[in-house]
């Protein structure tokens, strides 16, 4: 079980550092990523691409990151506050102008071989859209 609550530790405090190699080094090759009100994706070029997007677009930190394993260690359910700004549009959102925003989010991971093999992100989609559009 501490082995893949560190695996997924490390995976956050490699996102809120912005290297993208370090968290891309968590993942298993044929990893499952699915996005918030989207679709799956599969594979780390494809969570490569998913990063780069963001790093274009966003500028985020994770604060208060509470990690809840399951007894064997195969899934973690992970609890964080988003804080972040909104810096270069992002296809089929508003525009962006350095809108800041603050909110919860959550994921769950799979966890095989000491390698992440799905990330289910989930967050209030609604309220960073009327955090952004008040900003």
């Amino acid at each position: 079980m501490s082995d893949s609550v560190q695996l997924i530790q490390r995976y956050y405090d490699a996102f809120n550092r912005g290297d993208w190699d370090a968290m891309l080094d968590c993942l298993d090759p044929e990893v499952a990523h699915d996005l918030n009100q989207g679709p799956r994706e599969t594979g780390r070029d494809a969570f490569r691409q998913f990063l780069a997007r963001m790093d274009r677009s966003y500028v985020e930190r994770l604060e208060d990151v509470v990690l809840m394993p399951t007894a064997d260690g195969r899934r973690v359910a992970a609890e964080y506050v988003v804080h972040g700004e909104y810096r270069i549009t992002d296809e089929g959102l508003p525009p962006a102008k350095g809108q800041r925003y603050v909110l919860p989010g959550g994921a769950f991971f799979e966890v095989a071989n000491g390698r992440i093999t799905r990330v289910t992100n989930y967050y209030n989609l609604e309220e960073w859209l009327r955090q952004v559009a008040q900003a």
